[in-house]
């Protein structure tokens, strides 16, 4: 029995014959912070809520067979899922005054403006509705502090009127 010989040459195939409909680019990975991943029961919550989703997300994608979609669900995928794994849920200290991990603290700053931030973990920080990450300069310069302290934020200065423990799962 004889065989064909092998094609030894097989010519590249031009860029004109690809379907650009089925050409879907690798998602850089979302970056993953560096520091430990604290997060309040809330901020366990988000994650564990965010991963449902990416997880449903995935499964609709592959479904339909959308591979754009399912290359930003995957993304999404393993971000959350990274994240899970690395949650460390830190309880505040009830017999420590001192602003801490997930207590909420109201400032007054010296122009007058009264403003309240819980310290939070970076997936649940969004300061536009009072939570701040626990690594962002404002949190370092209130953990450890009392009422009655001032620190130093952005321009100026601000005083801490008060210090409030968590009540729940909402700072």
């Amino acid at each position: 029995m004889e065989t064909a010989p092998e094609n030894t040459h097989i010519p590249a195939m031009s860029r004109a014959f690809v379907n650009e409909d089925d050409f879907v680019e690798d998602l850089p990975d979302r970056p993953i912070p560096e520091h430990p991943n604290l997060v309040t029961a809330n901020g366990l919550a988000l994650i564990e809520a965010a991963l449902q989703t990416a997880r449903r997300e995935h499964g609709e994608a592959q479904a339909a067979g959308d591979r754009a979609a399912l290359a930003s669900a995957g993304r999404d995928l393993r971000y959350w899922s990274a994240r899970r794994a690395s949650a460390e849920l830190v309880a505040t200290d009830p017999d420590n005054d001192a602003v801490q991990f997930g207590t909420s603290v109201t400032i007054v700053r010296d122009d007058g403006r009264e403003q309240r931030f819980a310290i939070v973990g970076s997936d649940e920080a969004d300061p536009a509705k009072g939570t701040v990450s626990y690594v962002s300069p404002l949190a370092r310069a209130l953990v450890g502090k009392h009422v009655g302290d001032v620190i130093k934020t952005g321009g100026g200065e601000a005083e801490i009127k008060a210090i409030q423990q968590p009540s729940g799962i909402s700072p």
